[in-house]
């Protein structure tokens, strides 16, 4: 008889019932961070009416909306011109009537090596479109986890990234998440940084081309219409699991938009 455990994560406890708001900083607000930007409204919304605290959100993002970001991107036309992350939030707060903030600034160490101010947070998102800045927010989010805080320990980091028609998205802990004790389950309590596991998968996908598209369709020819959208409501329902059921047997998955496949990744 077979009776290798199931290995799974529980959900760091405090996410479950939090005294405060949850922090979180959302690292780009693009073609999929716009996007993970109305989710996690969404998740936001629902966790209140469940009697949460809810979320405190961050959004970092030092670029300006273009015409050529309107159509993929969560943009209309009488914005251009102004900051991404300065639309959004202004949105998200009218809408929602929360409080969350715009950072105009990249999340990257200045050229002293210090940190970026508010650079902590519980939840550390991603959805930027290089290699080289997913590496930078993985060491800063080691600096900051060897620091002792009282307040916003870090404690997940979630990654979305795509090419033009594939994408994957990875949860991490920053560090080692106390686990229950369980019979039923195999619990693991520290799931590795997208950087070390895929580090050289993500080197080898790097697009070489980080010219900004003059056109939405120039734009389409590097990305399909869907593929950010697909990935966030996907991604995202990976991070509503966290706090609805307290667990994932999960840490992420691999998706194709092309041929509409998509590999799960269990948590080992």
């Amino acid at each position: 008889m077979n009776t290798t455990k199931t290995a799974v994560h529980f959900t760091d406890n405090y996410l479950l019932n939090p005294t405060n708001p949850i922090s979180v900083n959302l690292i780009g607000g693009g073609g999929t961070g716009s996007k993970v930007l109305t989710a996690l409204m969404e998740i936001n919304e629902s966790l209140i009416a469940l009697g949460h605290a809810g979320l405190q959100v961050r959004l970092w993002d030092d670029d300006v909306i273009m015409s050529a970001n309107l159509g993929r991107q969560r943009f209309a036309e009488s914005e251009t011109g102004l900051y991404k992350s300065v639309a959004l939030i202004n949105r998200c707060n009218r809408w929602a009537g929360t409080n969350w903030k715009a950072k105009t600034v990249k999340f990257e160490k200045d050229k002293f090596g210090r940190l970026p101010e508010d650079a902590r947070a519980i939840i550390t998102i991603t959805c930027v479109d290089n290699v080289q800045a997913r590496f930078g927010v993985a060491e800063i989010l080691k600096e900051i986890s060897y620091r002792r805080y009282y307040q916003d320990v870090p404690k997940y980091w979630l990654d979305f990234g795509n090419s033009q028609d594939t994408g994957q998205v990875i949860l991490s802990t920053i560090g080692e998440i106390k686990q229950p004790n369980s019979e039923k389950y195999q619990t693991v309590a520290s799931l590795p940084f997208v950087t070390d596991e895929f580090g050289e998968l993500l080197k080898q996908s790097e697009q070489e081309d980080n010219t900004p598209s003059c056109s939405l369709a120039e734009a389409l020819e590097h990305q399909d219409l869907f593929i950010n959208s697909s990935l966030t409501q996907m991604g995202c329902s990976l991070l509503w699991n966290l706090f609805r059921r307290g667990m994932t047997e999960y840490k992420g998955f691999f998706h194709n938009l092309k041929d509409f496949r998509t590999h799960p990744i269990k948590v080992a």
